[in-house]
């Protein structure tokens, strides 16, 4: 995970503690993404480009849905950070109780760039491409469970962000932390513009 990512998942995971269905997304939405030009929810004070690639709006809640997030979970995020921005989604996994796993997921998309990132947390990036798309995958051991995809934008990167949980409260192995992510990041991936 990134630590631009992990501060603002912290910052994610402190504002679902407190956030109840009243605050999320209204789950009867299941439009398609539109092309019309739109203002950003989030802006900063950077030259640079804006975020374009909205997960909140560009994903239909019926595609999370289909693919395991329950959209009654869905909460907005916003982070200006003055120099970057970042903006996106958290949801939870809708697996039953009797499973042994239970995802939270957060996308992000940032007007910084790939390079940055790598420069950032190349310690345990690596290269990677999703569709043909560049990016990175993240796996850093000191975050339990936690998988972080990294894509290149035209305005930035789009951040995937996945942590596992089990049930029981045993820890995830290490080999099952990114478990067919790259496969629901391949299917999400097509909804960003180049």
């Amino acid at each position: 995970m990134t630590r631009w990512g992990r501060a603002v998942l912290v910052s994610c995971v402190v504002a679902l503690a407190g956030c109840t269905p009243s605050g999320a997304t209204d789950t009867t939405d299941t439009t398609a993404p539109t092309t019309t030009t739109r203002v950003p929810r989030v802006t900063d004070n950077s030259t640079r480009p804006q975020i374009t690639f909205d997960p909140c709006l560009d994903i239909p809640l019926h595609t999370m849905a289909d693919l395991g997030y329950e959209p009654a979970t869905t909460h907005e995020l916003a982070y200006p950070m003055g120099d970057y921005s970042f903006l996106g989604c958290m949801y939870r996994s809708t697996g039953p109780v009797e499973s042994p796993r239970k995802h939270l997921l957060v996308i992000l998309s940032a007007n910084v760039t790939l390079d940055e990132e790598y420069e950032k947390d190349g310690e345990f990036a690596t290269h990677t491409q999703i569709n043909g798309r560049p990016g990175l995958l993240e796996i850093n051991t000191a975050l339990g469970g936690s998988c972080s995809y990294v894509l290149s934008t035209d305005f930035g990167t789009v951040h995937y962000l996945r942590t596992t949980y089990s049930y029981s409260g045993d820890p995830i192995p290490l080999d099952e932390w990114c478990t067919g992510f790259d496969d629901f990041i391949a299917t999400v991936e097509p909804l960003i513009e180049p």
